[in-house]
């Protein structure tokens, strides 16, 4: 998503604005010489921060505040309006903030603060874990390890990954960095810099192959063994495999590692046609991406219409729709069943011609070393409320973890990129011994063109849909409810409207 480069527009808050222009609960963006500052009023209390969220650039000042704390209406970061310490992923980053004082009736904005390292939480019961061990490179791992120094913690974290690069914004690899929109140096979550200046030993190219929970150590593949006090297990999923005939030829392509990106773009910078097997989120978004590169693109999958499992008929049509608008060809109810050459045949019979293939068929959890150590499992890697295994000192957290969600009232496991993020915090405070549960309301987004989908909650069946606006018009809300209970929310440039509804579902209120 591109970075907002305009300058900054509103009154000149260090000239002072009358008292009475900022009502009580009320919020305002203004300038402060070339930077946009958000000013909030809570009763007495006055609170100047950046309007650009630390994510990607969204408008802070458009979103949601939210007793002392203010959220992104793009992707739903937290930051705390004192601090302006980023409290949710997908933001790690503060806000800026900025003194402010009230006078003869008007409220002026001064110097910028110093920014001041986050207070450790305290009162963590127990001894302190000397070793932490995180096997995982990814979102959720990378969270974790972020959380564990920001909250001053002093011991060895060793990062474990069989990836090539460190941690990396994965959801960017199917939206704007494929589509050619995005540099390479956004892809990073942090630079190589982060590790070593934070003491966070990683380890890439390394494969974990054995947890001895007896002796408290990880094997790796060379049959090194690093040992542990508290480990994490963030090996998230990988992509299902296509299981046809041809589907290990080279021009046939998963996504889900900057390397498979890679591949992908290299590929199509000489290609004219692309097959994309799966109409998932990321199968239409990496269709997007390459009609972005003005390459012919032809989704093939087995269902009626697009998404219609998370989101519903409407908004499947809708999205079918938006993507042949930007001529997509779908064959739907289809599937491959065999790939020669630039040759895909498909199960009606009919054979489709493409430079190259990109599966999108679906991920699985990387439950293997936690069913060889005796962990629970059940479709993931079980956990309680606090994200711990069956195994006392050892954590889940990510696309592997299922979790009891107090919203749905269900065990559930999901492959959001925002969830992996928060439950590695989570874990991160949990192996502090700080005891917090992870209740968070599930979010994801979803960019199809210039088009953001936004969901909220958790919703495997419902009985109704609820449609507020209009769906063709790209301006809606869709209420997913169950014995009429509200249980997750979507909705297309309705972002107010999709923080309040994840509000109210923290509170248990009706949605």
């Amino acid at each position: 998503m591109a970075q907002d480069q305009s300058k900054p527009i509103g009154p000149d808050l260090t000239q002072g604005i009358a008292l009475g222009d900022l009502p009580d609960g009320g919020k305002l963006v203004g300038r402060c010489g070339d930077e946009q500052v958000l000013l909030v009023r809570r009763g007495t209390e006055l609170f100047a921060v950046s309007a650009t969220c630390t994510h990607y650039s969204g408008p802070v000042g458009d979103g949601l505040v939210v007793d002392d704390t203010v959220r992104c209406p793009w992707h739903h970061a937290c930051f705390d309006l004192r601090t302006g310490e980023a409290l949710r992923a997908p933001a790690f980053n503060p806000l800026a903030t900025w003194a402010v004082e009230q006078r003869d009736g008007r409220i002026f904005v001064g110097e910028k603060l110093k920014r001041a390292a986050p207070k450790p939480r305290s009162g963590a019961p127990g001894q302190l874990p000397e070793k932490i061990v995180i096997i995982g490179g990814g979102a959720a791992g990378f969270a974790a390890a972020e959380m564990l120094r920001r909250e001053q913690f002093r011991g060895s974290i060793v990062m474990v990954s069989d990836d090539q690069t460190p941690p990396v914004d994965r959801p960017n690899l199917s939206k704007d960095y494929l589509a050619g929109k995005a540099p390479e140096e956004w892809i990073p979550l942090r630079g190589e810099k982060f590790y070593s200046k934070n003491n966070i030993d990683l380890h890439l190219k390394t494969e974990a192959v054995q947890i001895d929970a007896r002796s408290r150590q990880v094997v790796l593949a060379d049959r090194s063994r690093i040992p542990y006090d508290r480990l994490l297990l963030a090996t998230g999923a990988e992509p299902v495999r296509l299981s046809i005939t041809g589907a290990d030829q080279p021009h046939v392509h998963p996504l889900r590692s900057f390397a498979d990106c890679k591949a992908i773009i290299a590929r199509a910078a000489t290609a004219r046609r692309a097959i994309v097997l799966g109409a998932s989120f990321i199968g239409l978004e990496v269709a997007a991406a390459l009609r972005a590169r003005d390459i012919d693109v032809h989704v093939v999958a087995p269902e009626k219409r697009p998404m219609e499992r998370v989101l519903g008929p409407q908004m499947g049509e809708f999205i079918r729709a938006l993507h042949e608008e930007h001529g997509v060809v779908f064959h739907l109810e289809e599937t491959a069943t065999s790939i020669d050459g630039g040759n895909v045949k498909l199960s009606g019979g009919s054979t489709l011609a493409a430079d190259f293939v990109v599966v999108g068929i679906g991920v699985r959890p990387r439950t293997g070393l936690a069913e060889a150590a005796g962990l629970a499992v059940d479709r993931g890697v079980a956990v309680d409320a606090f994200l711990e295994t069956s195994e006392p000192g050892i954590f889940a957290a990510g696309d592997i973890a299922r979790w009891p969600d107090p919203h749905s009232g269900q065990n559930i496991r999901v492959e959001h990129w925002v969830v992996a993020e928060r439950q590695g915090q989570t874990a991160a405070l949990n192996m502090l011994g700080h005891g917090e549960k992870f209740d968070t309301v599930p979010f994801f987004w979803s960019q199809h063109y210039d088009l953001p989908i936004n969901y909220v909650g958790y919703a495997e069946r419902w009985d109704e849909i609820v449609v507020e606006g209009d769906i063709a018009a790209r301006d809606c809300l869709l209420r997913f409810r169950s014995k009429g209970r509200t249980l997750a929310v979507a909705s297309i440039f309705r972002d107010v409207g999709s923080l309040e509804a994840e509000v109210a579902m923290e509170r248990a209120l009706p949605v």
